[in-house]
């Protein structure tokens, strides 16, 4: 790979004046920049995960549902890490277990509670003239 610096002289052939502005801003070299989408061809590997459980917390319940065999595209993967298999097990103080259909009713209130708040926002924005997220101009 080339060695590539702001600091390199321009091409002798003609001399050229610069002024004290132009010598300030440094331009990098374009091939000193990385995309994300040449990261990822670089690192796209599909995940196949196995036994998953979700593990879903609602007030101060929580249950784990198992879920089965995911397959992860690897352009979705940011971060992979290992887990403490014996912290995972251990579940903060104020926690406790409760049947899958409970969590679920409790966490589907919590969510109508959300969007009831989150309307009544929205409507509240609007009326002092701002403009809530895709409620703009649909191009087609």
């Amino acid at each position: 790979m080339e060695q590539l610096s702001t600091n390199e002289t321009p091409p002798l052939g003609g001399s050229t004046v610069q002024s004290p502005s132009m010598q300030q801003a440094q331009q990098l070299p374009p091939q000193m920049f990385t995309t994300a989408a040449q990261l990822l061809d670089l690192t796209d590997t599909n995940l196949v995960l196995q036994d998953t459980i979700e593990r879903i917390f609602v007030q101060k319940l929580y249950a784990d549902i198992p879920r089965g065999v995911f397959l992860v595209r690897g352009e979705n993967v940011l971060l992979l890490g290992e887990i403490d298999l014996d912290e995972d097990d251990y579940i903060p103080e104020p926690f406790q277990k409760a049947p899958v259909e409970q969590v679920f009713a409790l966490q589907k209130k919590e969510q109508e509670s959300r969007k009831r708040s989150d309307k009544a926002k929205h409507q509240k924005l609007q009326q002092l003239g701002f403009e809530g997220e895709s409620t703009g101009e649909v191009l087609l």
